[in-house]
């Protein structure tokens, strides 16, 4: 089974001072069990985890070279997965 993979890069929306969180919500509502959203921010959205927790999902959330985050968000139970990893040097 092919999973479903919705991207939502919210940096613009940010550096435009729009407010992204109806976006975010919008595309985490068209994944089905087996889809993933990947949401690229330009810092970690640590109140999201909660609020999509509350729906089911998971995260796993990695910054990256320029310091924007990268969060996969899937439906699933909590695992160790489901966690922050600063970015490697």
């Amino acid at each position: 089974m092919k999973t479903h993979i919705i991207e939502v890069d919210v940096r613009d929306d940010i550096r435009a001072g729009r407010e992204p969180f109806s976006r975010i919500m919008a595309a985490a509502a068209q994944l089905g069990t087996t889809g993933k959203m990947v949401l690229i921010a330009p810092f970690e959205p640590v109140p999201l985890y909660n609020v999509l927790a509350a729906q089911g999902f998971t995260h796993l959330a990695r910054e990256l070279a320029d310091g924007d985050w990268e969060i996969h968000f899937v439906r699933g139970p909590q695992n160790p997965e489901s966690r922050s990893k600063p970015r490697r040097a």
